[in-house]
């Protein structure tokens, strides 16, 4: 017989799956004890660039109740975004998570239904929904979640399926069955180390995210530096380096939400037809999309940068 914690714990995770998440992970809500030095000491080395946000609060990041008062569980989830089709190869280049309608929305959506379930299935629940647009440190409650394990390029990895995915979560005051942590599998390879264009990862499972080229093209809003020109392989919007050598996204298989394909005139386009976008195409082709947050304006200084 299922005791109430496990029988939960069970329906929770089936939904999840129903809602098309890959994989449903949970962990007991308490204080990161590992994460804190690690992100002040980030902090402190001024790796975060001009994202003045990573700065506040601190306290929120490391500590789920300061989010939801008296949580117990964080539910962690990944949403696959593996696209079956990439961009041609005469182009300059979008990060793959970019292709299709803003994942916030996606995720958004799906994470409420989940919580709706959990109250209609269990009863009186509080709870969160958070993707990325909140102080949470995703990636170490997916690894706590037994989801994966944190790769030397800091993005979370599994071996069933790489590390193309979004993580998002569910932090509610509710009692569940906690999964076991996973072991690392990065061995002494350092294919996204050699890799990256612009040496952000300075040791291994360390980003300097203020020399990453995601930070340059998406949340930088001054001027590119001129020192780093030439050094952007042909990326406009993000950055897929340290992934896409990565050998276990041999294993990634293409994701199956119809929100997440892109608009079938961006797989086509070309580098001479990125220089002559026009604010109606930008619109037309990334009408839900995360590009719009660097704007018509950001995007034609990044490509104007690759030139």
């Amino acid at each position: 017989m299922l005791n109430n914690k496990a029988k939960h714990t069970k329906s929770i995770k089936a939904e999840a799956k129903r809602l098309g998440f890959m994989s449903c992970g949970i962990s007991k809500a308490t204080f990161l004890e590992k994460e804190a030095p690690r992100l002040e000491n980030w902090l402190n080395q001024n790796m975060h660039g001009t994202m003045q946000y990573m700065e506040n609060h601190f306290d929120k990041r490391l500590d789920p109740t300061k989010l939801v008062e008296d949580s117990k569980s964080v539910i962690s989830l990944l949403l696959n975004y593996y696209p079956s089709k990439t961009q041609n190869t005469e182009s300059y280049k979008l990060s793959k998570y970019a292709y299709g309608t803003d994942y916030h929305f996606v995720i958004k959506d799906k994470l409420k239904q989940l919580l709706q379930f959990i109250q209609d299935e269990i009863g009186e629940v509080a709870g969160r929904a958070f993707v990325d647009s909140a102080p949470v440190l995703d990636k170490a409650w997916a690894a706590k979640s037994g989801l994966g394990w944190i790769g030397k390029h800091s993005n979370l990895l599994t071996q069933q399926t790489g590390s193309f995915y979004f993580i998002a979560e569910l932090i509610v005051d509710l009692d569940l069955e906690y999964d076991a942590i996973t072991t690392n599998h990065c061995g002494t390879c350092t294919a996204c180390i050699d890799a990256c264009p612009t040496q952000a990862i300075t040791e291994p499972y360390v980003v300097d995210g203020s020399k990453c080229i995601s930070y340059f093209t998406i949340e930088l809003k001054d001027q590119l530096p001129n020192s780093m020109k030439g050094t952007f392989d042909d990326w406009m919007f993000g950055c897929d380096v340290c992934q896409d050598v990565c050998p276990w996204n041999r294993f990634s298989k293409p994701h199956n939400e119809p929100l997440f394909n892109p608009h079938p005139d961006l797989l086509e386009m070309t580098k001479k037809d990125w220089q002559e976008i026009t604010q109606e195409t930008f619109s037309k082709v990334f009408k839900k999309s995360a590009v719009k947050r660097t704007k018509f304006s950001g995007l034609q200084r990044n490509i104007n940068f690759l030139k």
